[in-house]
């Protein structure tokens, strides 16, 4: 039998899925690189040096001398530079400012990248029905989240000396939200599943993975609560905490609910529990999977999500114990990311047959 009676025909609407998908993959790596500048300006205390709302005008940094006198003097009025930064120098001052500026420049770029393919494939009419619901949440999620960033930003400018931390985790949960929802996106696109899974055991698995997969985004919202209140930089030991388990003033806050969000021992407890909680997780789900008889696509998908949910745990740990310098402190934002990715990666893999997923 000849090659080509075999191999199934590549139709234009296989073409146009494919670069769509590809598209769509461009666009989730700028979102997962915008995640990890986010977490360098973050982590070098840049992220209220810019205190200008401007979407376009705001694209080209200051071009003369006067004009960084004038964006470092509205710096100066803030309690950041008034409590923590007194007496900073302009050259000091530019330093922190230029991460704030890419990361405020890769979001614009990030929303011209989607918004003039996206143009493209719909005045082409390539487009199709089913798929262009959700190109168009989103653009729309898109702009959301610019706003949503500066409304972020804008909470430390009157009575703190950093932002708000219930802003800085919703900011952080919509990144991540959209990063996913376009990478789901782009599997279903690139990468249809030939084989799909059969059976009740898959059908459970795949269940548990959605549910480990809603775990790692909460582990991630629990660090996005430790770096907002700088949890990180106390109890650098692990796994004791001060000595113990659980620290002495793990309960300081009354009423109790807000020891989960504002007690920065609390916080950095959470955090930990979640993140063993994930790795313990993925580690049963490995080990029932290994019994399943997956398609060996799947079986890779799970057995990286597994290893990779080890190193982020490891990353976490190491930047623990160091204080969280900022290239590991980055380095574990990125790993965050990885571990959803693989983790979406298995679930596209473990894909019910059509009649299996319609019962």
């Amino acid at each position: 039998m000849s090659i080509s009676t075999t191999l199934a025909p590549v139709t234009p609407d296989a073409r146009t899925d494919r670069a769509i998908g590809l598209w769509l993959l461009v666009c989730a790596a700028m979102i997962f690189a915008m995640a990890v500048i986010g977490a360098i300006t973050r982590l070098t205390e840049s992220g209220l040096s810019i205190m200008e709302w401007a979407p376009f005008s705001g694209a080209l940094p200051p071009l003369s001398e006067a004009e960084w006198n004038r964006v470092f003097a509205l710096y100066r009025q803030i309690p950041e530079y008034l409590e923590e930064n007194a007496g900073m120098t302009l050259a000091e001052f530019k330093a922190i400012f230029w991460w704030e500026w890419i990361h405020r420049l890769w979001g614009r770029s990030i929303g011209v990248v989607f918004a003039v393919p996206f143009l493209w494939f719909l005045l082409r009419g390539r487009i199709g029905r089913r798929l262009a619901p959700h190109l168009g949440a989103m653009f729309v999620l898109g702009g959301l989240q610019g706003g949503l960033g500066w409304y972020m930003v804008a909470s430390g400018f009157a009575e703190r000396t950093d932002v708000s931390q219930y802003r800085l985790v919703a900011h952080l949960g919509l990144a991540v939200a959209i990063y996913a929802y376009v990478l789901w996106i782009a599997m279903r696109l690139l990468d249809p599943v030939s084989e799909p899974s059969r059976g009740l055991g898959p059908a459970r698995l795949r269940a548990c993975l959605i549910a480990l997969a809603v775990l790692a985004g909460i582990t991630m919202a629990s660090g996005g609560f430790v770096a907002g209140l700088n949890a990180g930089l106390i109890y650098n030991t692990f796994p004791l905490m001060d000595g113990q388990l659980i620290p002495d003033d793990y309960a300081a806050l009354q009423p109790l609910a807000l020891n989960f969000f504002e007690n920065v021992a609390a916080v950095q407890f959470n955090h930990r529990v979640l993140a063993v909680g994930t790795v313990l997780v993925a580690l049963v789900l490995w080990i029932w999977s290994r019994r399943l008889g997956l398609a060996p696509g799947a079986q890779r998908a799970l057995t990286s999500a597994f290893v990779m949910a080890l190193a982020q745990l490891g990353l976490g740990i190491a930047a623990l114990v160091l204080v969280v310098p900022v290239w590991l402190g980055a380095l574990h934002q990125a790993g965050a990311l990885v571990l959803l990715s693989l983790i979406l990666w298995a679930i596209h893999r473990t894909r019910l047959d059509p009649v299996q997923a319609v019962r």
